[in-house]
């Protein structure tokens, strides 16, 4: 994880009513369904098209680890996922199944939801990565919105992977095919080890001492 973000601008009750305005992971796939539709913009409706794809077969592919099972039932505290994305967005793609796995497998101790990272601007700009708009974000709240955690806008491996490619000129143009074999052949292990982490997190934090 790899986040600057100022949290403060955000107050508890704008974090609520951000939680009331997100959709589902269901609802979320549906609008990706109708937007890969409707979509005028020809590029856009090709990377909705191949990220659906995408998500698909990260959905039945993916298989969770011991130690993510064993912290599941371990947490003590409840904990909401709010997450910016797009339809278009690759890293999304990857991501986005493996996060509503996680969260289904909580016994509801997670809960999780989506928002549009160009219909909120405001709190895009509040978590910002290298002053970026860069997405997927989450953002880790407690009972209480206060923010326990961040991740994204992608693996640390695969962020670091990425401004190698595109410092070069000879990988740059071509840098998300690779970025995206990196993803097949890691087999979601990274997204796993780093949601881990939030995961400890949101145990670490006694929502009644931040209340």
């Amino acid at each position: 994880m790899h986040s600057g973000f100022n949290e403060a601008i955000i107050s508890k009750s704008e974090y609520q009513n951000y939680w009331h305005q997100a959709i589902d992971y269901t609802s979320y796939k549906a609008k990706m369904a109708q937007d890969l539709i409707t979509q005028p913009d020809v590029d856009r409706k090709a990377y909705i098209s191949i990220n659906t794809q995408r998500m698909h077969r990260v959905e039945k592919t993916y298989q969770m680890g011991a130690a993510i099972v064993t912290q599941l039932k371990a947490l003590r505290h409840r904990s909401f996922w709010l997450i910016l994305s797009e339809h278009w967005c690759g890293d999304s793609s990857q991501v986005l199944p493996v996060f509503n796995a996680i969260a289904a497998a909580s016994a509801a101790n997670i809960d999780l939801k989506l928002l549009y990272r160009d219909e909120q601007p405001a709190l895009m700009n509040a978590f910002l990565t290298n002053d970026t708009r860069s997405i997927p974000k989450l953002i880790q709240l407690n009972e209480h919105w206060n923010v326990t955690g961040i991740w994204g806008p992608r693996p640390s491996v695969a962020q670091k992977l990425v401004k190698e490619l595109k410092s070069n000129p000879l990988t740059a143009a071509n840098y998300n095919h690779d970025l995206h074999l990196w993803y097949a052949r890691d087999k979601q292990q990274a997204i796993e080890s780093e949601v881990l982490k939030l995961l400890i997190k949101a145990n670490l934090f006694c929502p009644d001492c931040l209340s």
